[in-house]
């Protein structure tokens, strides 16, 4: 090969590789990013058997969030020693994630189920509505937690985590260890570690698509789909009930809002020893998104833990498989009794 055909080559690459680098620097800023029109409050896309309360969170006016409740108060503040249950759902799900098992924690004890920010139909979050700490940055969703739970009254709680919910529960359980009488962990996310770098995120072209990604993301059928052993199994209310937050003002703003800002913490990880509560470890033997063995690896981990492996069934076995699902916490419950005003969840001495 000539030297001039060598240099006509490297002279045609470089003009490529320059014409890509022009592309991919300026070519974000030329995609139009027009806002979403047609949306709605949270309070009229909510169904009949929604509610309301708002939390306060310093540098905000309040935050409001949206749950679901067997309407049950025994279990507040004493009440008659029942058990309360508190529903944390994973990223991108919210609480009608657990409409399936609502009625069976119901009469067990207390339920509560409530949307994490900034998903389901509590409330958007964007710049400009704080002057202080992120409120989707941190331990924020802890101290969420704690000051929703303080609202409501309920005091020592049962707490019931899927996916990153489960990685919430760990940590509330390691924040304010005295608050939490047992747990239930649903394919826990509590080794994936998630997020995006600071770097990455901080590119003005990234800043100038943020929110078509988040879009793209909020609306994405297909994560819902791989969440399932059995995607025939999600039908047209299901897809409806979990994509709700796509329905609500600012959806994609406040998603893109904490997306800069999340992340899991490795140090959450490195802490579940530490846990002594009674903890139940399900796992859908088919999840595609949290292994099984990260399961077992709770197992070993967890001084006081037992592990189920329900067949047939992917990522959120309380939806997919709701059945099996209270079949096994039925049995985990019944061998404990219920804590009276003033006493801890504990096995019944006849186990």
């Amino acid at each position: 090969m000539s030297k001039r055909v060598i240099k006509i080559a490297a002279i045609t690459v470089g003009a490529i590789l320059a014409v890509g680098l022009i592309v991919l620097l300026v070519g974000p800023f030329l995609i139009p990013v027009s806002p979403l029109e047609g949306l709605a409050t949270p309070q009229q896309v909510a169904p009949a058997e929604s509610r309301f309360v708002t939390v306060p969170f310093t540098g905000t006016d309040g935050i409001d969030i949206h749950y679901l409740s067997d309407g049950s108060d025994r279990a507040a503040a004493g009440g008659d020693g029942a058990p309360t249950f508190v529903l944390l759902h994973g990223s991108l799900f919210n609480a009608f994630t657990w409409s399936e098992v609502m009625d069976f924690f119901a009469a067990r004890g207390r339920v509560i189920a409530y949307d994490q920010i900034p998903y389901g139909l509590s409330e958007k979050l964007v710049a400009g509505d704080w002057q202080a700490e992120n409120p989707y940055a941190g331990d924020a969703a802890v101290r969420q937690l704690f000051a929703f739970l303080d609202e409501l009254d309920a005091g020592k709680v049962i707490l019931v985590g899927n996916s990153y919910g489960g990685t919430l529960a760990v940590q509330a359980t390691l924040a304010q260890p005295d608050r939490v009488d047992g747990l239930i962990l649903v394919d826990a996310a509590v080794y994936v570690e998630e997020g995006l770098p600071a770097w990455l995120m901080g590119l003005p072209q990234v800043q100038r698509l943020g929110r078509l990604f988040a879009r793209q993301l909020g609306r994405s059928e297909t994560f819902l789909r791989q969440t399932y052993f059995d995607p025939s199994k999600i039908d047209a209310q299901r897809m409806e009930r979990t994509t709700i937050h796509t329905q609500v003002a600012d959806w994609d703003e406040a998603l893109w809002e904490y997306l800069q800002v999340w992340e899991t913490s490795a140090d959450t990880a490195a802490r579940v020893g530490e846990i002594q509560q009674p903890t139940l470890v399900i796992s859908g033997e088919n999840d595609a998104i949290v292994p099984v063995d990260d399961s077992r690896r709770l197992l070993a981990e967890l001084p006081n833990a037992e592990l189920v492996i329900l067949p047939a069934c992917g990522h959120v076995p309380q939806e997919e498989c709701p059945a099996a699902f209270e079949g096994a916490v039925e049995a985990w419950l019944a061998r404990f009794e219920a804590p009276g005003p003033g006493s801890d969840f504990r096995q019944r001495s006849d186990f």
